[in-house]
């Protein structure tokens, strides 16, 4: 199946002013050097974890507190990246912060074992209060970042989510199928910097995948770019490999190698060259004609990599 596609114009969003919320006084119960740290208990000093977790969230950023927690001359709390941002004022009483330390909360935290933060979207595990952020950094139940590349968009979500987001918000083109054939066309090839051309996204496997192309500079050379995404964690991404293809008058460049997933950011890929990489004055000459204008045909395909039972290594699968 052949498909055409012209170059769409990016767009970046403006920065975004960071917005506080302060939370209203009776919300959040201030925290003193002696007695419980508030909430229900089950015996002298011992705190449900719930109400624990509410004591600990910062009422700015509403994330997990973490040493130095600081505090006002009220018991108010807030993080340490927070206190910056309010300008030495308690969000909650907008008394003077000063430098004071909640230390019977950073005690008190020391003993918790807490829910993954993506404990709504599956994730079971539970953890000591400080091993929390290690675990969610790389916890396989964090949202994906949305992988179009044309703006800085801030979208979260699984895979089902982003893959709506992409065709209804971003009217990127979809397709089933594992190969493809496409033709990018330019009228001005010499217009390539940072100009990012075109997101597909193919339904294969019961999978998705993302084809970028783009032109750029490379150094101070100009250069067209091809390499395809996995909707999905590396671990997954590495089951699959590819392959893209230009050419014309009997010649040609073939590229394959394994998607990347789209946990790694489009410029990630981009900048470690992990792809096609076509130089102007080449792709000029697949074009053919008077080579002014760009008409680059690629080609490609997507295949599943299976495993052998006897020696371990991963042998493709070419049959779908």
């Amino acid at each position: 199946m052949e498909f055409d596609f012209k170059e769409k114009a990016s767009s970046s969003s403006d920065e975004e002013e960071v917005v506080i919320h302060p939370r209203p006084a009776s919300s959040k119960k201030p925290i003193s050097g002696g007695g419980s740290a508030g909430g229900a208990t089950h015996g002298p000093g011992v705190c449900q974890t719930s109400n624990m977790h509410e004591l600990l969230e910062c009422p700015v950023c509403t994330h997990s507190m973490f040493p130095p927690i600081h505090q006002c001359q009220n018991g108010h709390t807030l993080c340490s990246s927070c206190k910056a941002r309010v300008h030495n004022r308690c969000p909650t009483c907008r008394q003077e912060l000063g430098d004071i330390r909640c230390l019977a909360l950073e005690k008190v935290a020391e003993s918790l074992d807490m829910p993954c933060k993506y404990a709504s979207l599956g994730c079971p595990e539970i953890f000591p209060y400080f091993s929390k952020p290690k675990h969610e950094i790389q916890c396989s139940y964090r949202p994906f970042c949305c992988p179009y590349a044309g703006s800085d968009c801030s979208v979260t979500g699984n895979i089902a989510k982003l893959v709506a987001h992409l065709r209804d918000d971003h009217r990127v083109d979809m397709h089933t199928g594992s190969t493809f054939n496409h033709r990018y066309v330019k009228s001005n090839p010499r217009d390539v910097e940072n100009a990012t051309w075109m997101l597909t996204v193919f339904n294969c496997f019961g999978e998705y995948f993302c084809l970028h192309f783009e032109a750029f500079l490379l150094g101070q050379a100009p250069v067209y770019m091809a390499f395809i995404r996995f909707m999905g964690d590396e671990n997954e991404a590495k089951t699959y490999s590819y392959s893209l293809e230009v050419g014309a008058s009997g010649r040609r460049m073939i590229w394959e190698g394994t998607p990347r997933s789209i946990r790694d950011s489009h410029r990630k890929v981009r900048d470690s060259h992990d792809g096609l990489i076509i130089q102007r004055n080449m792709a000029l000459f697949f074009s053919g004609g008077d080579r002014k204008e760009l008409k680059l045909r690629v080609t490609g395909r997507i295949w599943k990599e299976h495993q052998s039972q006897e020696s371990g290594a991963c042998i493709p699968n070419l049959f779908n």
